[in-house]
Parts: structure tokens; C-alpha cells; sequence
């Protein structure tokens, strides 16, 4: 299969680990969902290899770092490398709903290509809105 689509509801119910992965057929990299209750306080872990990329899709996450605590507001992103220990919780009334990818093994290059010659304006459509 070359591509797959899902939503968070179809993955699960309720509070705790939403398994992005396997149901999408993900091999590259490790990826779920976290819905975690209000008032949760998550436990302080880290990874030997993996690092970590937080996408907080709804709801405040108090990422704590070295007894450093930092609100990320939804939208907002974290990336925390693989030994660094961290905590994330929830310190609201409501619930909080974090994006999360892990891997190892580097960056690769720019390896896009275009589809078709009327790709190209659209992306340079969009080039011309970010600036």
C-alpha cells in the first residue's frame, strides 16, 4: 500500500496511547498519539537512541527539563534529544492531546520532486506566501 489515512477517533478511545504505526503500516520512523486526563502528570523518561518531536494538537503540555518547567501551548512543537530526560503533564482542566515522532538515523537530503510541470507554480505559490 502507498498511502493510508486515519484519524485519532479511529484509533482509539480515551485517555493513554493512541498506536499511530502499525494501523498506518509506518515504518520510517515511531509515531502515536497521547491523550492524557487533566491534571495528569507524566513520568520522567528518557530513550537510549531515540529522539523525540512533540506536536501539542490540543490542550497546554507542561514539558519539565533539569526542573525547569515549560507551558507549549497548543500548536506549539518540542524537540527533545534521545538522553535528555523529560516529564510531560498536564496541568489543566482539559484534556491534552500531543502528535509524537521518534527516530534515529539522521537527516536526508532534499529528495522531493515534481509530479508534472503545473507543480511548479504551486510551488512557487506557496514559496511566495512565506515570505
Amino acid at each position: 500500500m502507498s498511502y493510508s489515512i486515519s484519524s485519532l477517533d479511529e484509533l482509539g478511545g480515551g485517555y493513554g496511547f493512541r498506536k499511530v504505526r502499525q494501523p498506518l503500516g509506518v515504518t520510517a520512523f515511531g509515531v502515536n498519539a497521547l491523550v492524557f486526563p487533566p491534571g495528569y502528570e507524566g513520568p520522567n523518561h528518557y530513550h537510549d537512541q531515540q529522539d523525540e518531536l512533540y506536536f501539542v494538537h490540543r490542550g497546554t503540555a507542561t514539558f519539565s527539563f533539569d526542573g525547569e518547567e515549560h507551558e507549549v501551548a497548543e500548536g506549539g512543537i518540542v524537540h527533545v534529544e534521545s538522553t535528555t530526560h523529560r516529564m510531560i503533564s498536564n496541568h489543566t482542566g482539559d484534556d491534552l492531546v500531543l502528535f509524537i515522532v521518534g527516530g534515529k538515523g539522521g537527516y536526508v537530503e532534499r529528495d522531493g520532486q515534481l509530479v508534472g510541470p503545473e507543480d511548479l507554480a504551486k510551488r512557487q505559490a506557496i514559496k511566495e506566501m512565506e515570505q
